[in-house]
């Protein structure tokens, strides 16, 4: 069900424990006289922001993709003519940001002229289906992602904005195993391996030049399975100072302690991953991260499907990923800036829930995750005068949750990792008020409302 479909408001009762979980009926529209392009999102708890109060009975004007008006119920005039979404039991948050995409070969291909329904279909069940209105795709073939990213830019393509690195640089006869095993020889003879500060400086200026918005360097490199080729220290440097003046972010593959280093001391933004194979970060360390304004990816359940696809046991991939969530914990508590990132493309398993709830173990609060997803992307990327919040003035990207992420029921006592994953349970999505994502229908069980999708 749709919830641009005109019909009268009519909610069902719930006991308090449904109440609790927000199982309400589905979402309404109705329309107000003869609506132009202003929408009102209406009855939702509204998180304006992860360090503002919820407001639970909240009023979203939306009008030329922007927010225009944000309050509680009663307190905000309701313009005319307009469409009116009663989200009563729902959710409201910004749009999320995956700060770790991938857009490989495959699907992808030829997305220049693959019918605009296909493209929809993939890009709603990797991004759009989970609340992202920006993706960072972190590698790919720039012939793909940027027309990817330029039918959706123009309307023709319903989907996230997409920021790219295009080709990552590689150490000197440094590409991954991984990626000689999935990647065509046609491209992978073009892959940027510079061996000297001056073919860094090239290799920077190629990916810039030819419409990428940001740099990933693997200044460590896994060239075997527990092999690791560092990138030359004036390379990774000579390739961040270049990115730097003109002034694009640089994320780094680290790989393990080594490439963490040299990415450290190059400059780089903000690491790709966490380093569980380093067995932990230590505070020595991540006082030196924090000096260097860091932020990190934390790909918690990455760790877990590459430690099985490597042939461990489930508990020994789960293992493998605490060590991750114990370096991630760690340089939150400290202070360290955390942006949301799955390695998805890469990844097949399209859900973050696990890795909302990995983080959730880790010590993260809901709110903390929030602000990966919202906040600190949108200010890492020198955006939060516009994006990242739910304010006056901001960009309508906005997502519609099927259940609360901070329940605060009196008596009841919330389950921390059914919290976090309550993020991954998107209903609707909309970037710059337009909407680019709905769900199908809904079902409850056990007190657990959810949104279903179709592809």
């Amino acid at each position: 069900m749709k919830l641009n479909r005109s019909v009268n408001s009519a909610l069902v009762a719930c006991a308090l424990a449904a109440a609790f979980w927000g199982m309400f009926s589905t979402p309404r529209a109705r329309t107000v006289e003869a609506a132009d392009d202003t929408l009102v999102f209406e009855h939702a708890k509204i998180y304006p922001s992860p360090t503002e109060p919820p407001i639970k009975d909240g009023v979203i004007v939306v009008r030329g993709g922007k927010i225009v008006a944000v309050g509680e119920f009663g307190k905000v005039e309701i313009p005319r003519p307009a469409t009116v979404h009663n989200l009563l039991g729902f959710f409201i948050t910004a749009g999320f940001q995956n700060s770790h995409v991938h857009f490989e070969p495959g699907k992808w291909n030829d997305a220049e002229h693959q019918p605009a329904a296909d493209l929809e279909k993939h890009i709603e069940a990797m991004l759009t289906r989970y609340g992202v209105t920006t993706a960072v795709d972190l590698g790919s073939d720039l012939r793909n992602t940027l027309p990817i990213r330029n039918r959706i830019a123009s309307g023709e393509v319903k989907g996230p904005r997409i920021l790219t690195a295009g080709g990552p640089l590689f150490p000197p006869d440094g590409v991954p195993y991984y990626v000689r095993d999935r990647v065509p020889p046609e491209i992978l003879k073009f892959m940027a391996q510079p061996a000297t500060p001056e073919a860094a400086v090239q290799a920077v200026d190629y990916d810039l030049d030819n419409g990428a918005d940001l740099i990933k360097l693997f200044t460590g490199s896994l060239v075997g399975h527990e092999k690791v080729k560092p990138m030359p220290q004036d390379v990774a440097t000579a390739a961040v100072a270049e990115a730097h003046k003109r002034g694009k972010l640089v994320f780094s593959h680290p790989s393990n302690i080594e490439g963490l280093t040299i990415a450290m001391n190059a400059g780089v933004d903000v690491l790709a991953h966490t380093t569980p194979l380093s067995g932990g970060w230590d505070d020595a360390l991540i006082k030196q991260m924090l000096a260097h304004h860091m932020a990190v990816i934390p790909t918690l359940q990455l760790w877990i499907s590459e430690a099985k696809a490597g042939g461990d046991t489930d508990a020994d991939a789960l293992q493998f990923a605490e060590v991750g969530a114990k370096e991630l914990g760690a340089y939150s508590r400290a202070g360290g800036q955390v942006l949301f990132g799955t390695d998805v493309g890469y990844q097949d398993d399209f859900s973050p829930e696990k890795e909302y709830e990995l983080m959730g173990d880790a010590g993260l609060t809901p709110m903390q995750i929030l602000a990966s997803l919202t906040t600190a992307s949108a200010e890492r990327f020198g955006e939060a005068n516009w994006r990242g919040r739910i304010a006056t003035g901001m960009d309508a990207d906005l997502v519609v949750l099927a259940m609360d992420p901070q329940p605060d029921v009196k008596g009841f006592v919330p389950d921390p990792k059914q919290n976090a994953r309550n993020f991954a349970n998107v209903c609707e999505v909309y970037r710059a008020g337009r909407q680019i994502g709905h769900y199908h229908g809904i079902t409850n069980s056990g007190g657990l409302q959810a949104c279903v999708w179709q592809w």
